[in-house]
């Protein structure tokens, strides 16, 4: 029973790290392609999804928290019964898990997202100001 558990724990987190890298996957591979450009921005797009993945299933199927389901923690601890009410409880905290992870992940990339395109906008008025003299210099000449 514990095989099958770990088993629907896993598939649990599978579904739900490729329902939020489904919705989140546009708005990151614009943030790239903004941010690094087209050529590599393909790549880094596949890497964070490969992230998100890992990210997703570590946080959903916490193998330290099922492991009490094959052996007792201490000498006066039982082994809890998987009964039905355990069932629910576990999957919904593998979906939370998962979720909470996720956000997690997702929030520190756009954190470094944000910083990356502030010092992207920061050089762009820099390179258009030592651009503009040049120009209006050869319409005087």
């Amino acid at each position: 029973m514990f095989l099958v558990l770990l088993a629907a724990t896993l598939v649990t987190a599978i579904i739900v790290s490729t329902i939020v890298i489904i919705l989140f996957r546009k708005p990151t591979l614009s943030i790239f392609i903004r941010i690094i450009g087209e050529d590599i921005a393909a790549a880094w797009h596949k890497f964070l999804i490969f992230a998100l993945f890992v990210v997703g299933v570590s946080s959903g199927v916490q193998l330290w928290k099922l492991e009490r389901f094959i052996m007792a923690t201490g000498p006066d601890e039982k082994i809890p019964i998987l009964d039905t009410d355990r069932w629910t409880f576990e999957i919904f905290r593998t979906i939370i898990s998962t979720l909470g992870g996720l956000a997690w992940a997702l929030l520190l990339f756009f954190i470094v997202a944000l910083i990356a395109f502030a010092i992207v906008k920061r050089r762009q008025p820099k390179v258009a100001e030592v651009s503009k003299p040049v120009a209006s210099e050869t319409a005087e000449n």
